[in-house]
């Protein structure tokens, strides 16, 4: 009887440790719901201030693509190579902090939740200290992963390259363009629009009538009398390039950690300057820091997030 009271015993013990354990664990889960929560709100929020401002442009800018004298094997001819450069909005009160080790991005998120010593003073007393609790979360991220482009010639538009380089205005290398193309003896006809290409040496002419430009793209190159010099110059057909599908997958930034809930009780540089000493000590399971950017309270930033070269 005493041995089955003492084995009743040690098994009440053992279900109020497991019911302890199971309300701690209920504990967390609820207060993870209410972070995903908070998070999940704050998401829907930027998406609709973004829904507002895409609703004021009226189309996306358009893009010139050129041939900068890149050549490949033919088996990668139907590739194309993209680098997507992603815009992320950081909210008040959160700050994006990249470590030069994946490893120490993972610790930092595991902790989940961090305190941070804003006393840097070591003669301080232990209650005149000054702490700050903060959450670590990844980073989740769109990126590109189909892309498929509906390519189409104009009709009316010539590619002009092999310019020389004058040293004039490129408004008057345009004009002298302009004026030996609206001839029709040399090929051409009435100019609608002439324009330089960024970042490049070549003008995309455009002419008012059909059947004027695929005679001069046909002849590939033609000699002009730009100033005192004749200078032969290479004709091609100008292509442009409609996006018809696209579709992202999400990808998790392997060293970067969102850290939020920074309270505003410090300036933007000395907040910015503490948290990156925190998070470089091994001690607070941290490591070297590569980059860090801090947004007060009641303010909101973009944070451009490139490919990872390392």
């Amino acid at each position: 009887s005493q041995e089955l009271c003492s084995a009743l015993e040690q098994d009440r013990a053992k279900l109020q440790m497991n019911k302890e354990a199971v309300e701690q664990r209920t504990r967390e889960l609820r207060k993870e719901g209410e972070l995903l929560s908070k998070s999940l709100e704050q998401q829907m929020s930027l998406n609709r201030d973004e829904e507002r401002s895409c609703q004021m442009l009226p189309a996306l800018p358009e893009k010139k693509m050129v041939f900068k004298g890149l050549v490949t094997n033919k088996e990668d001819m139907n590739k194309l190579m993209l680098t997507p450069v992603i815009r992320y909005p950081l909210l008040g009160g959160s700050a994006l902090i990249t470590f030069e080790e994946a490893e120490v991005a993972q610790r930092i998120i595991e902790a989940k939740e961090h305190v941070v010593e804003l006393s840097c003073g070591e003669e301080l007393e232990e209650l005149d200290r000054c702490r700050v609790r903060v959450q670590a979360a990844p980073v989740d991220i769109l990126l590109p992963s189909a892309l498929e482009i509906r390519m189409t010639r104009s009709s009316r538009s010539i590619l002009v390259s092999d310019l020389p380089s004058l040293g004039i205005p490129e408004e008057s290398l345009l004009d002298k363009l302009e004026l030996f193309f609206s001839k029709t003896k040399n090929g051409g006809g009435e100019v609608e629009s002439r324009e330089f290409l960024d970042n490049s040496a070549q003008v995309v002419l455009t002419f008012a009538q059909d059947g004027v430009a695929e005679p001069l793209i046909a002849r590939g190159h033609i000699q002009v009398l730009i100033g005192k010099g004749k200078y032969e110059l290479k004709i091609s057909p100008c292509m442009s390039g409609d996006i018809t599908n696209l579709q992202f997958q999400p990808s998790r930034c392997p060293r970067t950690v969102l850290l939020s809930g920074i309270p505003d009780v410090l300036g933007e540089e000395p907040m910015r300057d503490t948290l990156e000493i925190h998070f470089q000590k091994a001690s607070r399971g941290g490591g070297e820091v590569e980059a860090l950017a801090y947004v007060p309270a009641g303010r909101q930033r973009v944070a451009l997030f490139t490919e990872d070269a390392g």
